[in-house]
Parts: C-alpha cells; sequence; structure tokens
C-alpha cells in the first residue's frame, strides 16, 4: 500500500502529482537563468532518456526497446505529462465496473492532459527538438488520443443511460454517432503529422476501448495493436449501434419501412469494415448479429401486417451526432519554492 491506496494506478497518479509541480518550478526557475553558458552545459548533460511505448522497438527487438535522448527540460515535462496522462486513463478504467460517473470524469481529465500536451508544450519544443522523437512528444499524436479519451468518455455515459433504462432511442442514437464523430475528429488529427511519427509501430497504439469490454493490468499494453484502421473500426461500430437506436426509435413512431431501410443500409456499410485483428472478430459479430437480428424481426412484421415500401440510398433519413462531453481542463502546479543555480 502507498499514499493510502492499493490500486497501482492510484499509487502512480499520486506520484506524478508529486513531482509535475517540482518539474515545474524547477522549469521556470533554470528558463530565466537560460541562456547561461553554465546551464546549457548542465541542461545537455542530464541526458534524460525515455523509451517509447507508441514506437517499434530496436531491430528484431534483440537490443531490447528504442530509447529517446533530447536535451530540453520540456521534453522530460512533455513525457512525464503523457504518462499522468495515460494512468488517468488506466484509472477510469479502474472505476468502469463500479463507479460510470466518477469513470467518465477521470476520462475527461485525462483528456484534459493530453489536449494541454498537444497545445501548450509540445509547440515549444517543436523549434528546439531537430532529432527523431518519439510519438509521445508530436501535437498530433497526443490531440488524437485526446480525442479517443474524450469519444471514450461518452461511450461511459451512453453505457449509464443504457443501464438507467429511461433515455429515448433517439437520443441513445445521437450519442452513440456523437462518439462516431470523435473517433473520425481523431483520425483527422492523426492524418495532419502524417509525416511526425515514421517510426511508429505498425501495432500504433492499441488503447482498449471499454466498448470491447476489455481491460489489461499495465498501461504499456493500453497502447499496442491500435492504428487508425482500428479506430475506424470503432468507429463503424458505434456508428451500428446508433442507427440500431434509430431504427427502434423510428419503428416505435411507426415507419417501419424506413427503419428496415435504415438498419439495411447500416449493416451493409459496416460489414465492410470489420477489424483485421482476429482477436477483435469475435465481438464485432456479436454486434452484428444482434442488428441483423433486430432486422429480421422487423422485416418479419412488415411481411405479414404493414407491407410498407422500403426505402434505400438518397431516400433514408440522415442522422446527426450529439457531443455532450468536454474536456476537463489541465491546470498545471508550480511548487512555490524559490531556487538559486550557482552559474
Amino acid at each position: 500500500m502507498s499514499g493510502g491506496s492499493t490500486s497501482r494506478c492510484e499509487q502512480e497518479r499520486l506520484r506524478l502529482e508529486n513531482y509535475l509541480p517540482l518539474l515545474e518550478n524547477f522549469i521556470s526557475h533554470a528558463d530565466i537563468v537560460s541562456n547561461n553558458s553554465q546551464m546549457i552545459r548542465w541542461t545537455s548533460q542530464l541526458k534524460i532518456q525515455w523509451s517509447s511505448v507508441l514506437s517499434s522497438s530496436s531491430f528484431f527487438n534483440l537490443t531490447g526497446p528504442k530509447f529517446f535522448q533530447i536535451d530540453n527540460l520540456r521534453f522530460e515535462l512533455g513525457m512525464a505529462l503523457f504518462l499522468y496522462g495515460a494512468v488517468l486513463r488506466e484509472r477510469a478504467l479502474e472505476f468502469l465496473p463500479s463507479d460510470l460517473k466518477q469513470s467518465a470524469f477521470i476520462y475527461r481529465e485525462a483528456a484534459g492532459v493530453f489536449h494541454y500536451l498537444a497545445h501548450e508544450v509540445l509547440p515549444s519544443l517543436h523549434s528546439a527538438i531537430s532529432a527523431e522523437r518519439p510519438p509521445e512528444a508530436t501535437s498530433s499524436v497526443t490531440s488524437a488520443i485526446s480525442l479517443i479519451c474524450l469519444a471514450e468518455a461518452q461511450a461511459v455515459y451512453i453505457r449509464k443511460a443504457e443501464e438507467t433504462g429511461n433515455t429515448g432511442f433517439g437520443v441513445l442514437a445521437k450519442l452513440h454517432l456523437g462518439v462516431a464523430e470523435l473517433l473520425s475528429e481523431a483520425v483527422g488529427a492523426l492524418n495532419s503529422g502524417i509525416g511526425e511519427y515514421k517510426a511508429i509501430s505498425s501495432r500504433f497504439l492499441k488503447f482498449c476501448f471499454q466498448i470491447f469490454k476489455i481491460s489489461t493490468p499495465c498501461i504499456f499494453f493500453f497502447f499496442q495493436n491500435i492504428h487508425k484502421e482500428f479506430i475506424s473500426s470503432c468507429k463503424a461500430l458505434h456508428e451500428l449501434r446508433g442507427h440500431t437506436y434509430f431504427s427502434k426509435g423510428l419503428k416505435h413512431d411507426d415507419q417501419i419501412g424506413i427503419a428496415i431501410g435504415v438498419l439495411r443500409d447500416a449493416l451493409s456499410n459496416v460489414k465492410r469494415k470489420m477489424p483485421g485483428d482476429d482477436s477483435w472478430k469475435t465481438f464485432f459479430r456479436k454486434e452484428i448479429e444482434h442488428s441483423a437480428d433486430t432486422l429480421q424481426k422487423f422485416e418479419h412484421e412488415n411481411e405479414f401486417v404493414w407491407h410498407e415500401k422500403i426505402p434505400s440510398g438518397d431516400e433514408l433519413p440522415l442522422l446527426q451526432g450529439n457531443e455532450i462531453v468536454k474536456i476537463e481542463p489541465y491546470r498545471p502546479k508550480k511548487w512555490e519554492r524559490e531556487l538559486a543555480f550557482k552559474t
């Protein structure tokens, strides 16, 4: 037990929350004398090294993980913040089975940390770093992760609404499509930084989305085996769930022909986006089968009772998503202690 908690990621969170204000304070005082020749030598001699969980290992993994060394104190701050965001995300996953409200809030906190990292810390490193950098130190990757955390937060709110059972089909449909829109934005963020992470692993960034009901014991496993194709598959899955709810709402409003057309179109689209990883296909197929069963019931009822025309293509209504989550802003704390360097 450490810090009154038996949770490993809670202990890590507390350690980082003690370390980050010290680091912020140190950097602010170092900046005052940053042009001093002695300070420049000291900074270059720090030899700060981080390995990357997002990039490929060394050749055939024979010499262990690849390390990155950048002689800039803000590189240490950036990587420590990335770790802090990852720990928060894992903590949110720990709360998922017991406290959905707290889980969603911590996902939003993690999104705020990654957003702050992408927009406040890393831009100042771009001109200072000319050498190869880890993907964790690129704004495009951290922006994408912030959006993924927001998507997960919204998915938790949807789960809470589904468990409560008093949310209408139309609202649930828009919320699921809102998750899909956030994931589309994440793909866009990754595309904006195509040249920033050439050394990234082909098994890039496999976050364990709670939608797949998967959890892993270590944050380093969170960042394996996901890339844009995987995010697109998750997007397709939420689109299917959204359109399934939408079709149920249409059927409830006695528009069974349109409901059938919407669900047929959704199933046709999702089947083209089956993930390549065999470990995810079982769950993906289960979701498709659930929606297909709903479609079959609608078609059977329409055949014997309603005899409504089934629209397709441009005849189908369009459904807009609704994004209800916002980041919880990260506000850095600084340990207010004056430092004096003997330069």
